[in-house]
């Protein structure tokens, strides 16, 4: 089913999602499954799982010379999601993103997606390789989602990079983009932000999940500003509690976002952990609450393969 239409049936009762990483390389399916077996208990609409690419390492040989590897460390993204439709029957939604992919690479995930009956996308630019200081998109790929998007549009309507083909199935997929309430690190200001975020909607994005925010007035914001621009998709909201007293400065230095001073003054006041995580976690809580007030249209956390923060938070709001 796609996302949209899990959010019609649902007749403005916020729904549950998740993300979830691969397992590492090495791991087996089971520890998927260890960590979605608590959370399917509280029935998520769909999980979503992230993409990563190959990296690139240096290993110094026996002669001194330095010798370049192609590694990837999570590897399994698609088979990671029809695993789960096929062990949960729930929804799973795979990141599509432009980075490592030409055109003919996208077309080709996109059929093995459709075959196994994978209605959702979530689709992404991606990020830089450690190796690049900025992006740098795949000979013969794309530089930016919404291209991606484009592409995917018009297989929706069957229409392959090959115009000679006998049959040309036209696909289906629901997509879905990021939207970042305090912009993305590389847009000059907001506007700039909201103008390329409607433009993805224009191109046939059908609905947002943002990126983690502390401050639920970010988010009310954001929204404004999305319905003054005609963005009216469904905007879920990206969740993820502060845990740790290290992510008072890893959050803000990895998602280029602001947390709110009295949450980073409560954290900073106390010396126990776990404190610090009750800290967190109780203001994740109350932000979701607070959100589900104002109606949003579900709540999607980013577990990162924890899910015992998830649901303690998940079972004191729905």
């Amino acid at each position: 089913m796609k996302v949209t239409e899990h959010i019609e049936r649902a007749n403005g009762k916020p729904l549950f999602s998740v993300e979830i990483l691969p397992p590492l390389k090495g791991q087996d399916v089971n520890a998927t499954f260890k960590t979605l077996d608590p959370l399917v208990e509280l029935n998520p609409a769909f999980i979503d799982v992230t993409y990563h690419r190959q990296e690139y390492i240096y290993k110094q040989k026996e002669n001194g010379l330095l010798k370049r590897y192609q590694v990837r460390k999570r590897p399994g993204t698609v088979a990671i999601c029809a695993a789960i439709q096929n062990h949960y029957k729930i929804d799973a939604i795979p990141h599509l993103i432009c980075g490592g992919f030409t055109k003919e690479d996208t077309e080709d995930a996109l059929i093995d997606l459709n075959f196994l009956g994978i209605d959702n996308l979530l689709v992404l630019r991606g990020d830089p390789i450690k190796s690049e200081k900025s992006f740098v998109p795949e000979v013969g790929g794309h530089a930016h989602a919404s291209e991606l998007i484009e592409q995917i549009t018009a297989l929706n309507t069957g229409n392959y990079l090959d115009d000679e083909l006998q049959e040309s199935h036209a696909m289906d997929f629901c997509i879905g983009v990021a939207g970042y309430p305090e912009k993305h690190f590389e847009s000059p200001n907001l506007a700039m932000d909201l103008y390329y975020l409607k433009k993805k909607v224009e191109l046939g994005a059908d609905y947002i999940v943002t990126q983690m925010f502390f401050d639920n007035q970010k988010y009310f914001d954001f929204v404004k500003k999305c319905r003054e621009m005609d963005i009216n998709i469904p905007i879920i909201p990206g969740i993820k509690p502060l845990t740790t007293f290290n992510q008072l400065t890893s959050i803000p230095q990895n998602f280029y976002l602001d947390l709110p001073e009295a949450l980073a003054m409560e954290v900073l006041k106390s010396k126990d952990k776990e404190r610090i995580k009750e800290i967190g976690i109780e203001w994740c809580i109350q932000q979701c609450k607070e959100l589900i007030d104002f109606g949003v249209p579900g709540l999607h956390f980013y577990t990162m393969s924890n899910s015992i923060n998830t649901k303690r938070i998940a079972e004191a709001v729905y």
